[in-house]
């Protein structure tokens, strides 16, 4: 319990992080001085060759289902906070073809051997030397190399069995549909259900499978293969199964309001309509 909380801690401070730092890239630059009296401009003098502008919300719109949806595909192009993958969410998608097996495995590998995961999974292992927690690794770099290891290696195996492996095996669809509308506590209860509710290929509601047994088969897996053999017993398989469930759990409730603070940012990004 211990690591789950400080590893849902450090996931939110990063992602305020990010965000902030999102924030300071995307602020317009300050506004040209205004033209000092009895200077014109070219907008002045030819007033005829200016064109209406688009609507913003339009414009903005289409760039934003632009960037983030690869329609042939049927998964995304999104980062959370601009950086994290999250390329099995889609937004306001309605009645979508499902994913073929082979779909499935390739948008997991892309988002498993993503760039940013390094120096995420570089931070888990350093909370988890810090805290010494599996004794067993040891101390030093050693034993920083085994924790980066191991945290690599259960992200990715959970990743596969939870997206890929069983998703095909069962016909169930890994991608997380955002509910889009209602009121804040109605769209967190969404995203919490979707640990346990998910879509069939065929389209119809069934028990999460994929996402329950998935996390449960990669820590019995992790624990009893390449963990400390101290670390090797029931009860911390079935911890390590709570924070990764625990784990996802957050990630769905921060992917159902990803595209409303991103759409809250690149409005920021916008420069103000002269006078």
């Amino acid at each position: 319990m211990k690591t789950f909380l400080c590893r849902s801690l450090f996931f939110f401070i990063l992602l305020n992080l990010l965000l902030l730092v999102s924030v300071a890239e995307q602020t317009p630059p300050s506004n040209p001085s205004a033209p000092q009296s009895g200077q014109t401009t070219p907008a002045q003098t030819t007033p005829a060759q200016t064109t209406p502008a688009q609507p913003a919300d339009q414009s903005k719109d289409a760039q934003d289902n632009k960037k983030t949806s690869d329609a042939n595909q049927g998964t995304s192009k999104d980062r959370l906070f601009f950086a994290l993958p999250n390329f099995l969410t889609l937004e306001n998608a309605g009645q979508v073809p499902p994913l073929t097996a082979g779909q499935k495995f390739k948008v997991v590998a892309r988002g498993s051997f993503d760039y940013i995961l390094i120096p995420w999974y570089g931070a888990l292992a350093g909370i988890s030397q810090a805290e010494n927690s599996e004794p067993g690794y040891g101390q030093g770099a050693q034993g920083y190399g085994k924790r980066f290891g191991a945290a690599f290696a259960d992200g990715t195996i959970e990743n596969f069995l939870t997206g890929a492996i069983l998703p095909s095996v069962l016909h169930q669809d890994p991608r997380f549909f955002q509910e889009s509308d209602g009121t804040f506590l109605h769209r967190t209860g969404y995203a919490i259900s979707r640990i346990f509710v998910t879509r069939t290929d065929s389209g119809h509601q069934q028990f999460n499978f994929s996402e329950i047994c998935g996390s449960a088969a990669a820590a019995a897996i992790s624990t009893y293969s390449y963990h400390p053999s101290a670390d090797r017993t029931l009860p911390n398989t079935a911890s390590v199964w709570g924070t990764q469930v625990g784990y996802d759990t957050l990630t769905y409730v921060v992917k159902e309001f990803w595209p409303d603070i991103r759409r809250k940012l690149s409005k920021k990004k916008q420069p103000a309509p002269a006078n």
